[in-house]
């Protein structure tokens, strides 16, 4: 028997494609395909916390108590795949040294909390402007136990980083185009020794990334990462499913590229 969400998938599939004008355009399948897409990844997320229940199976967040993400993809999150291509920049940037992390745009709390577990001598300042995600990312923390390592706040504005001048600060911006009001360093004069890791977003405003590589390149080294294919540790169950099945578990459900920025304080000469 279907469960409650195949059955609403179903119904609502009936409904878009009873609606279709004739003849039927390319945008309608392409529109479908990735509803069904998300159906499926959502089905192999409730499989997983059936058979795991709510832990991050691996990566660097592996072993962090975790269940629900506010968007996007929670599967490739609890299989700890999620923006894989990062892991090795936050590593390093964390081995170098690091005391405080800024997080605008923390969501429910992913990035936040799980970093908090990683280094438990970090303070992380977890901010966004959506209440019910402050709300999820203060229940996150508490679940976690790195409720009083982790800072919630609103609003991020750009001479808040003057707060944190001279301290060894990993800045991380995931705001859907408002990166852009937030990393100013004219106004902001302390993000000249941040390292900053942030997701840019042409797809909402054209010119990000171009715009905040011409902005910290007096100051940092910049490393484009773009997303890539993914190679995760699978569980036995869905190791033996079919291979559209394991590339739906680590799908990030992005409908267009959003390449990061990795920006590093340059040494000083």
């Amino acid at each position: 028997m279907a469960g409650p969400l195949t059955a609403a998938a179903t119904q609502n599939i009936r409904k878009t494609v009873a609606a279709w004008p004739a003849p039927t355009q390319m945008s309608h399948l392409e529109s479908l395909l990735r509803y069904l897409a998300k159906w499926r990844s959502q089905v192999l997320a409730q499989t997983y916390l059936g058979r795991h229940g709510p832990v991050v199976w691996g990566g660097i967040f592996a072993g962090m108590t975790y269940s629900a993400a506010t968007e996007g993809a929670l599967m490739a999150r609890l299989l700890g795949a999620y923006e894989s291509e990062l892991h090795p920049h936050i590593a390093a940037i964390a081995e170098a040294g690091v005391d405080v992390i800024i997080d605008v745009g923390c969501a429910e709390g992913y990035y936040a909390v799980g970093l908090a577990r990683m280094l438990p001598r970090v303070t992380v300042h977890a901010h966004d402007i959506d209440p019910k995600a402050r709300q999820a990312c203060a229940a996150l923390a508490a679940g976690n136990g790195v409720a009083e390592r982790v800072i919630i706040g609103e609003e991020f504005k750009p001479e808040d980083f003057e707060a944190f001048a001279g301290r060894r600060v990993l800045v991380m911006v995931d705001a859907e185009g408002a990166e852009l009001d937030v990393l100013q360093p004219a106004l902001s004069p302390a993000l000249a020794q941040m390292s900053l890791i942030v997701e840019t977003h042409d797809v909402w405003r054209a010119g990000a990334l171009d715009t905040l590589v011409e902005r910290f390149t007096p100051t940092h080294e910049i490393l484009r990462v773009d997303q890539q294919g993914k190679a995760a540790d699978l569980p036995d169950w869905l190791a033996a499913l079919g291979h559209l099945d394991q590339l739906l578990a680590v799908w990030e459900w992005r409908f267009k590229p959003t390449p990061w920025l990795v920006m590093r304080p340059r040494a000083a000469s």
